[in-house]
Protein backbone atom coordinates (compact mmCIF):
# COMPACT_ATOMS: atom_id res chain seq x y z
CA UNK A 1 0.00 0.00 0.00
CA UNK A 2 1.29 3.46 -0.87
CA UNK A 3 1.85 5.61 2.20
CA UNK A 4 0.00 8.89 2.58
CA UNK A 5 2.13 11.87 1.60
CA UNK A 6 -0.03 14.59 3.05
CA UNK A 7 -2.20 15.13 6.05
CA UNK A 8 -1.45 15.41 9.75
CA UNK A 9 0.88 13.03 11.55
CA UNK A 10 -1.21 11.10 14.07
CA UNK A 11 0.58 9.24 16.85
CA UNK A 12 -1.43 6.07 17.57
CA UNK A 13 -0.69 4.35 20.86
CA UNK A 14 -1.03 0.57 20.78
CA UNK A 15 -2.78 0.35 24.16
CA UNK A 16 -2.51 -2.60 26.49
CA UNK A 17 -0.58 -5.34 24.65
CA UNK A 18 -2.95 -8.01 25.96
CA UNK A 19 -6.13 -6.34 24.76
CA UNK A 20 -7.68 -5.51 21.39
CA UNK A 21 -5.74 -2.26 21.01
CA UNK A 22 -3.01 -3.77 18.81
CA UNK A 23 -5.66 -5.44 16.65
CA UNK A 24 -7.71 -2.31 15.98
CA UNK A 25 -4.50 -0.31 15.45
CA UNK A 26 -3.50 -2.79 12.74
CA UNK A 27 -6.92 -2.71 11.11
CA UNK A 28 -7.14 1.09 10.88
CA UNK A 29 -3.57 1.34 9.61
CA UNK A 30 -4.64 -0.63 6.54
CA UNK A 31 -7.77 1.42 5.81
CA UNK A 32 -7.49 3.58 2.68
CA UNK A 33 -9.77 6.27 4.15
CA UNK A 34 -7.51 6.61 7.19
CA UNK A 35 -4.32 6.65 5.10
CA UNK A 36 -5.80 9.38 2.90
CA UNK A 37 -6.78 11.51 5.87
CA UNK A 38 -3.56 11.31 7.89
CA UNK A 39 -0.15 9.75 8.35
CA UNK A 40 -0.42 7.24 11.22
CA UNK A 41 2.63 6.44 13.32
CA UNK A 42 2.05 3.61 15.80
CA UNK A 43 3.71 3.91 19.20
CA UNK A 44 4.06 0.38 20.48
CA UNK A 45 5.71 -2.99 20.03
CA UNK A 46 6.37 -4.01 16.45
CA UNK A 47 6.44 -7.75 17.20
CA UNK A 48 2.92 -7.60 18.67
CA UNK A 49 1.70 -5.54 15.71
CA UNK A 50 3.16 -8.01 13.23
CA UNK A 51 1.60 -10.87 15.17
CA UNK A 52 -1.77 -9.12 14.79
CA UNK A 53 -1.20 -8.44 11.10
CA UNK A 54 -0.53 -12.14 10.53
CA UNK A 55 -3.61 -13.08 12.53
CA UNK A 56 -5.80 -10.71 10.52
CA UNK A 57 -4.04 -11.29 7.20
CA UNK A 58 -3.94 -7.52 6.97
CA UNK A 59 -2.60 -5.84 3.87
CA UNK A 60 -0.24 -3.59 5.76
CA UNK A 61 3.41 -3.72 6.71
CA UNK A 62 5.08 -2.20 9.74
CA UNK A 63 8.66 -0.98 10.00
CA UNK A 64 10.63 0.50 12.84
CA UNK A 65 11.23 4.23 12.55
CA UNK A 66 13.96 6.18 14.33
CA UNK A 67 11.51 8.86 15.47
CA UNK A 68 7.89 9.93 15.50
CA UNK A 69 8.12 12.21 12.46
CA UNK A 70 10.75 10.22 10.56
CA UNK A 71 9.87 7.66 7.89
CA UNK A 72 10.64 3.98 8.35
CA UNK A 73 13.28 2.27 6.26
CA UNK A 74 10.69 0.37 4.21
CA UNK A 75 8.83 2.61 1.78
CA UNK A 76 5.05 2.47 2.16
CA UNK A 77 5.18 0.82 5.58
CA UNK A 78 3.46 2.21 8.66
CA UNK A 79 6.14 3.59 11.00
CA UNK A 80 6.41 2.07 14.47
CA UNK A 81 8.25 3.72 17.35
CA UNK A 82 8.80 1.82 20.60
CA UNK A 83 9.83 3.92 23.63
CA UNK A 84 9.64 0.89 25.94
CA UNK A 85 11.41 -2.46 26.15
CA UNK A 86 10.21 -5.22 23.81
CA UNK A 87 7.30 -7.41 24.90
CA UNK A 88 8.55 -10.94 25.58
CA UNK A 89 6.35 -14.05 25.51
CA UNK A 90 3.30 -12.07 24.54
CA UNK A 91 -0.12 -13.37 25.60
CA UNK A 92 -3.62 -12.16 24.87
CA UNK A 93 -6.26 -11.46 27.49
CA UNK A 94 -4.08 -11.26 30.59
CA UNK A 95 -3.58 -8.47 33.12
CA UNK A 96 0.10 -7.78 33.69
CA UNK A 97 2.00 -4.95 35.37
CA UNK A 98 4.47 -5.14 32.48
CA UNK A 99 1.66 -4.43 30.02
CA UNK A 100 0.35 -1.55 32.10
CA UNK A 101 3.81 0.03 32.24
CA UNK A 102 4.25 -0.38 28.49
CA UNK A 103 0.85 1.12 27.71
CA UNK A 104 1.57 4.21 29.81
CA UNK A 105 5.02 4.58 28.28
CA UNK A 106 3.40 4.65 24.83
CA UNK A 107 0.96 7.36 25.96
CA UNK A 108 3.70 9.43 27.60
CA UNK A 109 5.92 9.32 24.52
CA UNK A 110 3.10 10.10 22.07
CA UNK A 111 1.75 12.97 24.18
CA UNK A 112 5.17 14.57 24.38
CA UNK A 113 5.53 14.21 20.61
CA UNK A 114 2.23 16.04 20.15
CA UNK A 115 3.25 18.72 22.63
CA UNK A 116 6.53 19.51 20.89
CA UNK A 117 5.07 19.38 17.38
CA UNK A 118 6.57 16.14 16.11
CA UNK A 119 3.02 14.79 15.88
CA UNK A 120 -0.09 16.81 15.07
CA UNK A 121 -2.47 14.71 17.15
CA UNK A 122 -2.83 11.67 19.37
CA UNK A 123 -5.17 8.66 19.20
CA UNK A 124 -5.00 6.22 22.10
CA UNK A 125 -6.03 2.57 21.99
CA UNK A 126 -7.55 1.18 25.22
CA UNK A 127 -5.54 0.63 28.39
CA UNK A 128 -6.38 -1.56 31.38
CA UNK A 129 -6.82 0.34 34.65
CA UNK A 130 -5.95 -2.73 36.73
CA UNK A 131 -2.72 -3.21 34.80
CA UNK A 132 -1.61 0.41 35.12
CA UNK A 133 -2.36 0.31 38.85
CA UNK A 134 -0.23 -2.84 39.15
CA UNK A 135 2.52 -0.88 37.37
CA UNK A 136 2.38 1.80 40.06
CA UNK A 137 0.26 4.44 38.33
CA UNK A 138 -2.54 6.01 40.37
CA UNK A 139 -4.56 7.54 37.55
CA UNK A 140 -8.05 6.45 36.57
CA UNK A 141 -7.25 6.46 32.87
CA UNK A 142 -5.95 8.44 29.93
CA UNK A 143 -7.79 11.64 30.75
CA UNK A 144 -6.26 12.27 34.19
CA UNK A 145 -2.80 11.19 33.07
CA UNK A 146 -2.80 13.40 29.97
CA UNK A 147 -4.07 16.37 31.96
CA UNK A 148 -1.09 15.94 34.27
CA UNK A 149 1.38 15.50 31.41
CA UNK A 150 0.14 18.53 29.49
CA UNK A 151 -0.52 20.82 32.44
CA UNK A 152 -4.20 21.20 31.53
CA UNK A 153 -6.12 22.84 34.37
CA UNK A 154 -9.62 22.30 33.03
CA UNK A 155 -10.47 19.22 31.05
CA UNK A 156 -13.43 17.00 30.32
CA UNK A 157 -14.40 13.89 28.39
CA UNK A 158 -16.64 14.17 25.35
CA UNK A 159 -18.16 11.20 23.52
CA UNK A 160 -19.50 11.81 20.04
CA UNK A 161 -21.14 9.64 17.40
CA UNK A 162 -24.12 9.41 15.06
CA UNK A 163 -25.22 12.99 15.61
CA UNK A 164 -24.97 13.05 19.41
CA UNK A 165 -22.15 14.66 21.42
CA UNK A 166 -22.03 14.46 25.22
CA UNK A 167 -19.65 16.21 27.61
CA UNK A 168 -19.34 14.83 31.15
CA UNK A 169 -19.10 16.92 34.32
CA UNK A 170 -17.77 13.92 36.28
CA UNK A 171 -16.14 10.85 34.75
CA UNK A 172 -15.00 7.72 36.59
CA UNK A 173 -16.54 8.39 39.98
CA UNK A 174 -18.73 6.21 42.20
CA UNK A 175 -22.38 7.25 42.09
CA UNK A 176 -22.19 7.98 45.81
CA UNK A 177 -19.55 10.64 45.11
CA UNK A 178 -21.16 12.38 42.15
CA UNK A 179 -23.32 14.87 44.05
CA UNK A 180 -20.44 16.57 45.87
CA UNK A 181 -18.58 17.02 42.56
CA UNK A 182 -21.52 18.63 40.77
CA UNK A 183 -20.80 22.24 41.65
CA UNK A 184 -21.52 25.57 40.01
CA UNK A 185 -17.87 25.74 38.96
CA UNK A 186 -17.61 22.20 37.57
CA UNK A 187 -20.83 22.50 35.59
CA UNK A 188 -19.80 25.88 34.15
CA UNK A 189 -16.43 24.41 33.16
CA UNK A 190 -18.14 21.59 31.27
CA UNK A 191 -20.52 24.00 29.53
CA UNK A 192 -17.59 26.17 28.40
CA UNK A 193 -15.69 23.16 27.09
CA UNK A 194 -18.80 21.84 25.31
CA UNK A 195 -19.34 25.20 23.64
CA UNK A 196 -15.70 25.36 22.50
CA UNK A 197 -15.78 21.75 21.25
CA UNK A 198 -18.87 22.40 19.14
CA UNK A 199 -17.24 25.44 17.58
CA UNK A 200 -14.13 23.38 16.87
CA UNK A 201 -16.29 20.83 15.07
CA UNK A 202 -17.75 23.52 12.83
CA UNK A 203 -20.89 24.74 14.65
CA UNK A 204 -20.87 28.55 14.48
CA UNK A 205 -23.36 29.17 17.30
CA UNK A 206 -23.54 26.07 19.48
CA UNK A 207 -26.67 25.31 21.48
CA UNK A 208 -25.79 23.50 24.69
CA UNK A 209 -28.35 21.40 26.59
CA UNK A 210 -27.60 20.72 30.25
CA UNK A 211 -28.95 17.67 32.10
CA UNK A 212 -30.23 17.74 35.62
CA UNK A 213 -28.75 15.36 38.16
CA UNK A 214 -31.90 14.11 39.87
CA UNK A 215 -35.09 12.54 38.49
CA UNK A 216 -37.28 15.15 36.77
CA UNK A 217 -34.35 17.60 37.13
CA UNK A 218 -35.05 17.79 40.84
CA UNK A 219 -38.75 18.69 40.59
CA UNK A 220 -38.15 22.19 42.07
CA UNK A 221 -36.20 20.75 45.00
CA UNK A 222 -38.48 17.83 45.78
CA UNK A 223 -35.80 15.27 44.74
CA UNK A 224 -32.64 17.21 45.53
CA UNK A 225 -31.20 20.69 45.42
CA UNK A 226 -28.27 20.29 43.02
CA UNK A 227 -30.31 21.77 40.18
CA UNK A 228 -31.18 24.83 42.26
CA UNK A 229 -27.83 25.40 43.92
CA UNK A 230 -25.33 24.35 41.24
CA UNK A 231 -26.68 23.51 37.80
CA UNK A 232 -29.13 26.38 37.17
CA UNK A 233 -26.65 29.02 38.43
CA UNK A 234 -23.98 27.58 36.12
CA UNK A 235 -26.35 27.77 33.14
CA UNK A 236 -27.08 31.43 33.98
CA UNK A 237 -23.34 32.14 34.31
CA UNK A 238 -22.74 30.62 30.87
CA UNK A 239 -25.54 32.70 29.36
CA UNK A 240 -23.94 35.85 30.76
CA UNK A 241 -20.74 34.83 28.94
CA UNK A 242 -22.66 34.67 25.66
CA UNK A 243 -23.02 30.87 25.55
CA UNK A 244 -26.40 29.56 24.42
CA UNK A 245 -26.88 27.08 27.26
CA UNK A 246 -30.29 25.83 28.41
CA UNK A 247 -31.48 23.63 31.24
CA UNK A 248 -31.35 21.74 33.47
CA UNK A 249 -33.51 19.21 31.65
CA UNK A 250 -34.64 15.77 32.85
CA UNK A 251 -32.20 13.33 31.29
CA UNK A 252 -34.85 10.66 30.71
CA UNK A 253 -36.49 12.87 28.05
CA UNK A 254 -33.65 15.05 26.82
CA UNK A 255 -32.01 12.25 24.84
CA UNK A 256 -35.17 11.46 22.87
CA UNK A 257 -34.28 12.57 19.31
CA UNK A 258 -37.19 15.02 19.10
CA UNK A 259 -36.04 16.69 22.32
CA UNK A 260 -32.37 17.09 21.43
CA UNK A 261 -33.02 18.21 17.85
CA UNK A 262 -32.76 21.81 19.01
CA UNK A 263 -29.30 21.33 20.53
CA UNK A 264 -25.81 20.66 19.22
CA UNK A 265 -24.25 19.15 22.34
CA UNK A 266 -25.34 17.85 25.75
CA UNK A 267 -23.67 18.29 29.14
CA UNK A 268 -24.34 15.30 31.42
CA UNK A 269 -23.62 15.16 35.12
CA UNK A 270 -22.12 11.67 35.35
CA UNK A 271 -20.73 8.84 33.25
CA UNK A 272 -23.70 6.56 32.68
CA UNK A 273 -26.21 9.39 32.39
CA UNK A 274 -24.53 10.54 29.20
CA UNK A 275 -22.86 7.44 27.86
CA UNK A 276 -25.72 4.94 27.98
CA UNK A 277 -27.72 6.91 25.37
CA UNK A 278 -24.56 7.66 23.36
CA UNK A 279 -23.54 4.01 23.21
CA UNK A 280 -27.06 2.90 22.41
CA UNK A 281 -26.83 5.07 19.32
CA UNK A 282 -23.17 4.68 18.36
CA UNK A 283 -21.47 1.84 20.20
CA UNK A 284 -19.59 0.79 17.06
CA UNK A 285 -18.75 4.34 15.93
CA UNK A 286 -18.47 6.47 19.07
CA UNK A 287 -15.32 8.51 19.68
CA UNK A 288 -13.90 9.76 22.97
CA UNK A 289 -12.38 13.26 22.78
CA UNK A 290 -10.47 14.77 25.69
CA UNK A 291 -11.37 18.46 25.85
CA UNK A 292 -9.23 21.19 27.37
CA UNK A 293 -5.83 19.73 26.46
CA UNK A 294 -3.30 21.75 24.42
CA UNK A 295 -3.16 18.82 21.98
CA UNK A 296 -5.70 16.94 19.86
CA UNK A 297 -6.54 13.63 21.54
CA UNK A 298 -9.20 11.09 20.58
CA UNK A 299 -9.78 7.42 21.32
CA UNK A 300 -12.31 4.68 20.61
CA UNK A 301 -15.23 4.41 23.02
CA UNK A 302 -14.55 0.78 24.03
CA UNK A 303 -12.17 -0.93 26.42
CA UNK A 304 -9.50 -3.60 26.15
CA UNK A 305 -12.05 -6.42 25.62
CA UNK A 306 -9.71 -9.12 26.98
CA UNK A 307 -12.40 -11.74 26.37
CA UNK A 308 -12.06 -11.43 22.57
CA UNK A 309 -8.43 -10.32 22.29
CA UNK A 310 -6.40 -12.34 19.82
CA UNK A 311 -9.46 -13.83 18.10
CA UNK A 312 -9.47 -11.46 15.15
CA UNK A 313 -13.05 -10.32 15.67
CA UNK A 314 -12.69 -6.87 17.26
CA UNK A 315 -14.70 -4.19 15.45
CA UNK A 316 -12.34 -1.39 14.31
CA UNK A 317 -15.16 1.07 13.55
CA UNK A 318 -14.75 3.24 16.64
CA UNK A 319 -10.96 3.36 16.24
CA UNK A 320 -11.32 4.36 12.59
CA UNK A 321 -13.73 7.15 13.52
CA UNK A 322 -11.28 8.31 16.20
CA UNK A 323 -8.52 8.53 13.58
CA UNK A 324 -10.69 10.42 11.11
CA UNK A 325 -11.97 12.85 13.74
CA UNK A 326 -8.44 13.50 14.99
CA UNK A 327 -7.37 14.30 11.44
CA UNK A 328 -10.29 16.73 11.04
CA UNK A 329 -9.57 18.41 14.37
CA UNK A 330 -5.90 18.78 13.44
CA UNK A 331 -6.86 20.36 10.15
CA UNK A 332 -9.20 22.75 11.97
CA UNK A 333 -6.45 23.74 14.37
CA UNK A 334 -4.15 24.56 11.44
CA UNK A 335 -6.63 27.04 9.95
Amino acid sequence: MRAARRGPVIAVTMGDPGGIGPEVAVRVSSMPAVRRACRPVVVGDISVLRKCADLLRARVTFAEAPGIAQPPLAAGAVPVVNPWKPIRRHRWGVVRAEYGAAAMAYVRFAARAALDGRADGLVTAPICKEAIHLAGYRFQGHTDYLARLTGAREHAMMLTGRGLSVVLVTIHVAISGVSRLVTRRSVLRAIRLAHAASRRMGVRRPRVAVCGLNPHAGEAGAFGREEIEAISPAVRDAAREGIDARGPFPSDTLFVPASRAGFDIVVAMYHDQGLIPLKMLAFDRGVNVTLGLPIVKTSPDHGTAFDIAGRGIADPGSMAEAMLLAARLCAGRAR
